[in-house]
Order: structure tokens, then C-alpha cells, then sequence
């Protein structure tokens, strides 16, 4: 990878976990922005921006070679692509609740991953 990468699970409740993928700028990782990406839909993973449209490497379509992206949007910022709703990639919920969502009880989800996201990188909490 051109830059620190990292991947995990972001924690919004006991039983609920939105799983991320931050990839930190190669221009100024401790002073550009933070971006945080979510996809389309509700329901599309976050992944296809990180793999088909702007993340430091592509899969294109009717292709299995992982290409460098030539135009990637961590060049100028430290990208946060979040997967939402839970139940939604990679993300979690153990519960039949956790899997049902509204616009509200996504946005309090994303604002939760936030949180958890800078208690895991409290250096950004500045970018």
C-alpha cells in the first residue's frame, strides 16, 4: 500500500459494528482532511467506492487484476469508507432490530461509528 492502511470494525452498540476501511493520504497524512465515504442506496458497501471508483487501488469491471488507481482521492485526504447500514458488506448487527433502519436510526449509527472512530484515531480528530 502507498500509505497506512487499516481495517476493522467500528462499534455503534452492544450487538452492532460497522465495519471501515481508513486509508491515509500520501500527501500530509497529520494535516489533510478526513473524508469519510459512504455509498449509495441504503444496502450498496461502501467497497465499491474504496475498490471500483476511487480508492489507491481498482478492480475494473470484467477484470480480476487489482490495478493501482491512478486518480485516487488519498492523495489529498485520509479516507474513511464506512459500510452502512449494519448488515450491509461486512457490518454487523446480531439482532432482527439492528437489521432494520431508517434515515434516523442510520445517522445515529454513523455519528456512533464516528466516535468510535476517533476514540481508535484521536491524532484526525484535528484534520
Amino acid at each position: 500500500m502507498p500509505s497506512n492502511s487499516y481495517s476493522g470494525f467500528l462499534k455503534v452498540s452492544d450487538t452492532k459494528a460497522l465495519h471501515y476501511i481508513f486509508v491515509e493520504s500520501t500527501g500530509n497524512a497529520t494535516s489533510d482532511p478526513v473524508v469519510v465515504w459512504f455509498n449509495g442506496g441504503p444496502g450498496c458497501s461502501s467497497l465499491l467506492g474504496f475498490m471500483q471508483e476511487h480508492g489507491p487501488f481498482v478492480i475494473n469491471d470484467n477484470s480480476t487484476v487489482i490495478e493501482t488507481n491512478p486518480y485516487p482521492w488519498n492523495v489529498a485526504a485520509n479516507m474513511l469508507y464506512i459500510e452502512s447500514p449494519a448488515g450491509v458488506g461486512f457490518s454487523v448487527g446480531n439482532t432482527t432490530q439492528d437489521l432494520r433502519h431508517s434515515d434516523t436510526s442510520q445517522s445515529k449509527d454513523a455519528f456512533a461509528a464516528l466516535e468510535s472512530f476517533y476514540d481508535r484515531f484521536p491524532e484526525k480528530l484535528t484534520n
